[in-house]
């Protein structure tokens, strides 16, 4: 198959000058952005600068804790080439870094320039050797610049529900997963529980939108609600999964059913 072609471009961050990422030419068709995908992206962009402090608040840290346990469900070990889709400002891509060691490497792809540029400014002020190993890459998780079969793990947090077609995005992880190897996504659960699909909505309603006022963004954190409730739940999960070719799928809720992640096997 023929080479990947990139180009690097510099985007700016406050107080670091210009950090490369790259952005790889789409490898197969072109996929046009659809009007809801380019809201989504301005969304991300416009939070990217608060995006971590605000999920430290909201989640007490335990957002940390969900992120290695999703690391560790991927199974990614020494050595291994791994992903991180919609890798956002770069928990998941660091963690998997101390997972695959400076012999590894880690690929970050968002569709986010402004988040791009977080988790890169995050990389340069780490010092260990195995967080050199991380490329970001500003891409589409619907069609991603990568060969077949190129990758021994996959992680995504909270990128799925926020992807317009899923679809085809479980299909794309499928493609450039080995095979054996899992595919880890963490994300909001949709609960089949009343109990919990209310208090989902209470927290956000009373908790998160109120102190995301606070830095102007309000409106931008509103569209959670909504986003937890048009996703899929652990069962339909599982099965698009299964459709999309993975041998195994299992949906597990954790935190008290409040967020959930779905391990699948290619």
């Amino acid at each position: 198959m023929a080479a990947l072609l990139g180009i690097v471009f510099p985007v700016t961050f406050p107080g670091q000058g210009q950090l490369p990422v790259k952005l790889h030419s789409r490898r197969r068709s072109v996929v046009k952005s659809s009007s809801s995908s380019d809201e989504r992206q301005t969304l991300f962009n416009r939070i990217a600068p608060v995006y971590d402090n605000l999920n430290d608040l909201l989640s007490l840290g335990q957002h940390r804790i969900w992120k290695n346990m999703a690391v560790s469900w991927s199974g990614a070990r020494t050595g291994d080439k791994v992903l991180d889709l919609c890798c956002g400002s770069g928990d998941l891509a660091f963690l998997l870094s101390e997972k695959v060691g400076p012999s590894g490497k880690v690929m970050g792809l968002d569709f986010s320039s402004e988040q791009l540029a977080v988790a890169a400014s995050r990389q340069k002020l780490r010092v260990r050797s195995c967080y050199k190993c991380i490329e970001w890459i500003g891409g589409d998780a619907t069609d991603l610049p990568f060969d077949d079969c190129e990758f021994d793990a996959i992680t995504m947090g909270y990128g799925l529900r926020n992807v317009v077609d899923r679809d085809r995005a479980m299909r794309e992880m499928y493609r450039v997963l080995k095979p054996g190897s899992r595919v880890s996504i963490l994300d909001f659960n949709k609960s089949n529980q009343s109990v919990t699909t209310f208090m989902q909505d209470w927290m956000i309603d009373n908790v998160v939108v109120p102190a995301a006022t606070l830095y102007d963004l309000a409106k931008e954190y509103e569209y959670l609600k909504y986003s937890i409730n048009g996703y899929l739940t652990g069962e339909e999960l599982e099965t698009l999964a299964s459709e999309a070719g993975f041998s195994s799928a299992r949906h597990y809720e954790i935190s008290g059913g409040f967020m959930g992640n779905l391990v699948a096997v290619r």
